[in-house]
Protein backbone atom coordinates (compact mmCIF):
# COMPACT_ATOMS: atom_id res chain seq x y z
CA UNK A 1 0.00 0.00 0.00
CA UNK A 2 1.19 3.49 -0.86
CA UNK A 3 0.10 5.23 2.33
CA UNK A 4 0.31 9.02 2.27
CA UNK A 5 -1.60 9.87 5.44
CA UNK A 6 -2.57 8.21 8.72
CA UNK A 7 -5.80 9.16 10.44
CA UNK A 8 -7.10 8.29 13.92
CA UNK A 9 -10.85 8.15 14.56
CA UNK A 10 -11.83 7.76 18.21
CA UNK A 11 -15.39 6.54 18.69
CA UNK A 12 -15.08 5.12 15.20
CA UNK A 13 -17.46 2.22 15.86
CA UNK A 14 -20.36 4.60 16.48
CA UNK A 15 -22.96 5.92 14.05
CA UNK A 16 -21.08 8.96 12.71
CA UNK A 17 -17.60 7.60 13.42
CA UNK A 18 -18.16 4.41 11.41
CA UNK A 19 -19.62 6.36 8.48
CA UNK A 20 -16.62 8.71 8.59
CA UNK A 21 -14.25 5.73 8.64
CA UNK A 22 -15.95 4.13 5.63
CA UNK A 23 -15.65 7.36 3.65
CA UNK A 24 -11.97 7.88 4.59
CA UNK A 25 -11.15 4.32 3.50
CA UNK A 26 -12.30 5.11 -0.06
CA UNK A 27 -9.00 6.98 -0.43
CA UNK A 28 -6.49 4.19 -1.05
CA UNK A 29 -3.62 6.32 0.22
CA UNK A 30 -5.20 6.67 3.68
CA UNK A 31 -4.61 4.37 6.64
CA UNK A 32 -7.34 4.65 9.29
CA UNK A 33 -7.03 3.54 12.90
CA UNK A 34 -10.28 3.28 14.84
CA UNK A 35 -10.22 3.37 18.63
CA UNK A 36 -13.43 2.51 20.46
CA UNK A 37 -14.20 0.92 23.83
CA UNK A 38 -17.41 -0.55 22.34
CA UNK A 39 -19.58 0.73 25.20
CA UNK A 40 -22.13 1.96 22.67
CA UNK A 41 -20.28 1.32 19.40
CA UNK A 42 -20.15 -1.97 17.50
CA UNK A 43 -17.37 -3.45 15.35
CA UNK A 44 -20.10 -4.81 13.06
CA UNK A 45 -20.27 -1.25 11.66
CA UNK A 46 -16.65 -1.50 10.45
CA UNK A 47 -15.13 -3.24 7.42
CA UNK A 48 -12.53 -5.19 9.39
CA UNK A 49 -11.39 -7.01 6.23
CA UNK A 50 -10.07 -3.76 4.74
CA UNK A 51 -6.26 -3.77 4.87
CA UNK A 52 -6.23 0.02 5.29
CA UNK A 53 -8.19 -0.27 8.57
CA UNK A 54 -6.74 -0.98 11.99
CA UNK A 55 -9.15 -1.43 14.90
CA UNK A 56 -7.97 -1.11 18.51
CA UNK A 57 -10.29 -1.65 21.45
CA UNK A 58 -9.26 1.03 23.92
CA UNK A 59 -10.66 3.85 26.03
CA UNK A 60 -10.01 7.26 24.49
CA UNK A 61 -10.08 8.74 28.02
CA UNK A 62 -7.21 6.48 29.17
CA UNK A 63 -4.02 8.48 28.66
CA UNK A 64 -1.68 5.50 28.93
CA UNK A 65 -3.56 3.48 26.33
CA UNK A 66 -3.84 6.42 23.94
CA UNK A 67 -0.23 7.45 24.48
CA UNK A 68 1.01 4.04 23.32
CA UNK A 69 -1.28 4.13 20.28
CA UNK A 70 -0.39 7.66 19.22
CA UNK A 71 3.36 7.42 19.77
CA UNK A 72 3.61 4.15 17.81
CA UNK A 73 1.44 5.36 14.90
CA UNK A 74 2.28 9.08 14.54
CA UNK A 75 -1.02 10.17 13.00
CA UNK A 76 -1.35 13.07 10.56
CA UNK A 77 -4.93 13.85 11.56
CA UNK A 78 -7.15 13.03 14.54
CA UNK A 79 -10.95 12.95 14.60
CA UNK A 80 -11.91 12.84 18.28
CA UNK A 81 -15.48 11.56 18.15
CA UNK A 82 -15.45 9.35 21.27
CA UNK A 83 -18.00 10.51 23.85
CA UNK A 84 -20.81 9.34 26.06
CA UNK A 85 -23.91 10.29 24.02
CA UNK A 86 -27.71 10.17 24.13
CA UNK A 87 -29.94 12.53 26.17
CA UNK A 88 -31.23 9.84 28.56
CA UNK A 89 -27.84 8.14 29.00
CA UNK A 90 -26.00 11.41 29.63
CA UNK A 91 -28.63 12.54 32.14
CA UNK A 92 -28.39 9.29 34.07
CA UNK A 93 -24.55 9.26 34.15
CA UNK A 94 -23.46 12.89 34.71
CA UNK A 95 -20.13 12.05 36.37
CA UNK A 96 -19.19 9.63 33.59
CA UNK A 97 -20.03 12.37 31.08
CA UNK A 98 -17.65 14.78 32.82
CA UNK A 99 -14.82 12.22 32.59
CA UNK A 100 -14.71 12.98 28.85
CA UNK A 101 -13.12 16.37 29.66
CA UNK A 102 -9.87 14.70 30.71
CA UNK A 103 -9.99 12.55 27.58
CA UNK A 104 -10.29 15.62 25.34
CA UNK A 105 -7.37 17.28 27.10
CA UNK A 106 -5.25 14.13 26.83
CA UNK A 107 -6.02 13.72 23.13
CA UNK A 108 -5.04 17.33 22.38
CA UNK A 109 -1.86 17.01 24.43
CA UNK A 110 -0.87 13.77 22.69
CA UNK A 111 -1.72 15.28 19.30
CA UNK A 112 0.52 18.25 20.03
CA UNK A 113 3.36 15.99 21.17
CA UNK A 114 3.18 13.55 18.24
CA UNK A 115 3.06 16.00 15.32
CA UNK A 116 -0.64 15.85 14.43
CA UNK A 117 -1.37 18.42 11.71
CA UNK A 118 -5.01 19.07 12.58
CA UNK A 119 -7.40 17.98 15.34
CA UNK A 120 -11.10 17.57 14.51
CA UNK A 121 -13.47 17.70 17.49
CA UNK A 122 -17.09 16.55 17.53
CA UNK A 123 -18.97 19.16 19.50
CA UNK A 124 -22.74 19.42 19.69
CA UNK A 125 -25.72 21.69 19.23
CA UNK A 126 -26.16 21.22 22.99
CA UNK A 127 -23.49 23.88 23.63
CA UNK A 128 -26.03 26.53 22.61
CA UNK A 129 -28.37 25.55 25.44
CA UNK A 130 -31.87 26.97 25.15
CA UNK A 131 -31.53 29.21 22.08
CA UNK A 132 -31.69 32.97 22.47
CA UNK A 133 -32.03 33.48 18.73
CA UNK A 134 -32.83 31.24 15.73
CA UNK A 135 -31.01 30.15 13.62
CA UNK A 136 -28.05 29.42 15.89
CA UNK A 137 -24.92 30.97 14.42
CA UNK A 138 -21.37 29.82 15.22
CA UNK A 139 -20.13 33.35 15.93
CA UNK A 140 -23.06 35.32 17.33
CA UNK A 141 -25.22 32.93 19.37
CA UNK A 142 -24.37 32.90 23.10
CA UNK A 143 -23.35 29.57 24.58
CA UNK A 144 -25.53 29.03 27.66
CA UNK A 145 -25.21 25.29 28.14
CA UNK A 146 -26.03 23.85 31.56
CA UNK A 147 -26.32 20.06 31.34
CA UNK A 148 -23.04 18.11 31.85
CA UNK A 149 -22.88 16.84 28.24
CA UNK A 150 -23.14 20.39 26.89
CA UNK A 151 -20.57 21.68 29.39
CA UNK A 152 -18.11 18.96 28.30
CA UNK A 153 -18.47 19.95 24.65
CA UNK A 154 -18.08 23.63 25.51
CA UNK A 155 -14.93 22.93 27.53
CA UNK A 156 -13.64 20.75 24.67
CA UNK A 157 -14.02 23.64 22.25
CA UNK A 158 -12.15 25.92 24.68
CA UNK A 159 -9.32 23.37 24.89
CA UNK A 160 -9.09 23.30 21.07
CA UNK A 161 -8.79 27.09 20.91
CA UNK A 162 -6.28 27.15 23.77
CA UNK A 163 -4.02 24.46 22.29
CA UNK A 164 -3.98 26.40 19.03
CA UNK A 165 -3.15 29.65 20.81
CA UNK A 166 -0.37 28.18 22.96
CA UNK A 167 1.04 25.37 20.81
CA UNK A 168 -0.19 26.23 17.28
CA UNK A 169 -2.09 22.94 16.99
CA UNK A 170 -4.63 23.41 14.21
CA UNK A 171 -8.21 22.34 14.85
CA UNK A 172 -11.71 22.32 13.44
CA UNK A 173 -14.77 22.04 15.66
CA UNK A 174 -17.90 20.44 14.20
CA UNK A 175 -21.07 21.26 16.14
CA UNK A 176 -23.32 18.34 15.25
CA UNK A 177 -27.08 18.82 15.18
CA UNK A 178 -29.32 15.72 14.91
CA UNK A 179 -27.56 13.39 12.47
CA UNK A 180 -29.40 10.19 11.61
CA UNK A 181 -28.46 7.18 9.55
CA UNK A 182 -28.72 3.41 9.15
CA UNK A 183 -26.20 2.58 11.87
CA UNK A 184 -27.77 4.76 14.56
CA UNK A 185 -28.84 3.02 17.76
CA UNK A 186 -32.40 3.40 19.03
CA UNK A 187 -31.26 5.81 21.78
CA UNK A 188 -31.95 8.63 19.32
CA UNK A 189 -35.26 10.05 18.23
CA UNK A 190 -35.20 9.21 14.51
CA UNK A 191 -34.13 5.56 14.85
CA UNK A 192 -36.27 5.10 17.97
CA UNK A 193 -39.41 6.33 16.21
CA UNK A 194 -38.63 4.28 13.08
CA UNK A 195 -38.06 1.11 15.10
CA UNK A 196 -41.41 1.56 16.86
CA UNK A 197 -43.27 2.39 13.63
CA UNK A 198 -41.88 -0.61 11.74
CA UNK A 199 -43.07 -2.88 14.57
CA UNK A 200 -46.46 -1.09 14.82
CA UNK A 201 -45.66 -0.26 18.45
CA UNK A 202 -46.60 2.96 20.28
CA UNK A 203 -44.38 5.96 19.50
CA UNK A 204 -43.68 7.73 22.79
CA UNK A 205 -43.04 11.47 22.95
CA UNK A 206 -41.79 13.43 25.97
CA UNK A 207 -44.05 16.43 26.58
CA UNK A 208 -46.50 17.62 23.93
CA UNK A 209 -44.17 17.13 20.96
CA UNK A 210 -43.97 20.84 20.16
CA UNK A 211 -40.19 20.88 20.72
CA UNK A 212 -38.53 21.34 17.32
CA UNK A 213 -35.38 19.95 15.72
CA UNK A 214 -33.62 19.84 12.38
CA UNK A 215 -32.27 16.62 10.89
CA UNK A 216 -29.21 15.80 8.81
CA UNK A 217 -28.73 12.52 6.95
CA UNK A 218 -25.36 10.99 7.83
CA UNK A 219 -24.04 11.09 4.23
CA UNK A 220 -24.38 14.90 4.17
CA UNK A 221 -22.57 15.14 7.52
CA UNK A 222 -19.70 12.97 6.29
CA UNK A 223 -19.36 14.66 2.91
CA UNK A 224 -19.03 18.05 4.61
CA UNK A 225 -16.54 16.95 7.26
CA UNK A 226 -14.32 14.99 4.86
CA UNK A 227 -14.28 17.89 2.37
CA UNK A 228 -13.24 20.17 5.24
CA UNK A 229 -10.30 17.82 5.78
CA UNK A 230 -9.32 17.25 2.15
CA UNK A 231 -9.74 20.84 0.99
CA UNK A 232 -8.27 22.43 4.13
CA UNK A 233 -11.45 24.34 4.90
CA UNK A 234 -12.42 26.15 8.14
CA UNK A 235 -9.07 25.62 9.84
CA UNK A 236 -9.16 26.90 13.44
CA UNK A 237 -12.87 27.54 13.10
CA UNK A 238 -16.26 26.19 14.17
CA UNK A 239 -18.81 24.73 11.75
CA UNK A 240 -22.44 23.85 12.44
CA UNK A 241 -23.18 20.46 10.86
CA UNK A 242 -26.91 19.96 10.49
CA UNK A 243 -30.05 20.59 8.49
CA UNK A 244 -31.91 23.90 8.67
CA UNK A 245 -35.51 22.75 8.02
CA UNK A 246 -37.39 22.76 11.34
CA UNK A 247 -39.58 19.78 12.24
CA UNK A 248 -41.50 19.38 15.50
CA UNK A 249 -41.10 16.04 17.27
CA UNK A 250 -44.84 15.43 16.88
CA UNK A 251 -44.63 16.10 13.13
CA UNK A 252 -41.61 13.79 12.88
CA UNK A 253 -43.67 10.98 14.41
CA UNK A 254 -46.50 11.68 11.95
CA UNK A 255 -44.09 11.74 8.95
CA UNK A 256 -42.58 8.40 10.02
CA UNK A 257 -46.00 6.78 10.51
CA UNK A 258 -47.02 7.98 7.05
CA UNK A 259 -43.73 6.92 5.39
CA UNK A 260 -43.84 3.42 6.90
CA UNK A 261 -47.58 2.86 6.63
CA UNK A 262 -47.49 2.05 10.33
CA UNK A 263 -50.42 1.39 12.66
CA UNK A 264 -48.48 2.91 15.57
CA UNK A 265 -50.26 5.26 17.97
CA UNK A 266 -48.59 8.36 19.41
CA UNK A 267 -48.40 8.33 23.22
CA UNK A 268 -47.35 11.37 25.26
CA UNK A 269 -45.13 11.03 28.35
CA UNK A 270 -44.24 13.65 30.98
CA UNK A 271 -41.54 16.06 29.72
CA UNK A 272 -37.89 15.38 30.57
CA UNK A 273 -36.60 17.45 33.50
CA UNK A 274 -33.62 18.88 31.66
CA UNK A 275 -31.71 18.62 28.39
CA UNK A 276 -34.70 18.45 26.03
CA UNK A 277 -34.43 21.93 24.50
CA UNK A 278 -37.56 23.45 22.97
CA UNK A 279 -35.89 24.58 19.73
CA UNK A 280 -32.90 23.69 17.59
CA UNK A 281 -31.95 25.19 14.22
CA UNK A 282 -28.41 25.81 13.01
CA UNK A 283 -27.25 28.52 10.70
CA UNK A 284 -25.70 25.95 8.35
CA UNK A 285 -24.41 28.37 5.70
CA UNK A 286 -20.81 27.25 6.30
CA UNK A 287 -21.80 23.61 5.81
CA UNK A 288 -23.75 24.41 2.64
CA UNK A 289 -20.75 26.38 1.32
CA UNK A 290 -18.65 23.22 1.75
CA UNK A 291 -21.21 20.99 0.02
CA UNK A 292 -22.18 23.49 -2.67
CA UNK A 293 -25.77 22.23 -2.49
CA UNK A 294 -28.78 21.84 -0.23
CA UNK A 295 -29.09 18.90 2.19
CA UNK A 296 -31.15 15.78 1.62
CA UNK A 297 -34.84 16.37 2.53
CA UNK A 298 -36.01 14.45 5.60
CA UNK A 299 -38.60 12.37 3.72
CA UNK A 300 -35.93 11.16 1.31
CA UNK A 301 -33.49 10.47 4.16
CA UNK A 302 -36.07 8.34 5.96
CA UNK A 303 -36.68 6.33 2.77
CA UNK A 304 -32.94 5.76 2.32
CA UNK A 305 -32.55 4.74 5.95
CA UNK A 306 -35.41 2.20 5.79
CA UNK A 307 -34.05 0.71 2.55
CA UNK A 308 -30.46 0.48 3.81
CA UNK A 309 -29.33 -3.14 4.44
CA UNK A 310 -27.51 -2.21 7.68
CA UNK A 311 -30.64 -0.67 9.16
CA UNK A 312 -32.84 -3.56 8.01
CA UNK A 313 -30.40 -6.01 9.59
CA UNK A 314 -30.32 -4.05 12.86
CA UNK A 315 -34.14 -3.97 12.93
CA UNK A 316 -34.44 -7.66 11.90
CA UNK A 317 -36.31 -6.66 8.72
CA UNK A 318 -34.47 -9.00 6.33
Amino acid sequence: MDIKRKILVTGGAGNIGSALTARLLKDKSTLVTVVDNLTTGSISKLDLGNEQLQFIKADANNRQEMSEIMISNRFDFVFHYAALVGVKRTQENPIKVLEDIEGIRNMLSLSKNTGVKRFFFSSSSEVYGEPVSIPQNEDTTPLNSRVPYAVVKNVGEAFCRSFHQEYNLNYTVFRFFNTYGPNQTTDFVMSKFLASALKNEDITIYGDGSQSRTFCYVDDNIEATVKALNENLFVNDVVNIGGHVIVSILDLAKIIIEQTGSKSKIVFLPPLKDGDMTRRQPDNSKMRSILGRELLPIEQGIKQMIAHPDFRKQMNLQ
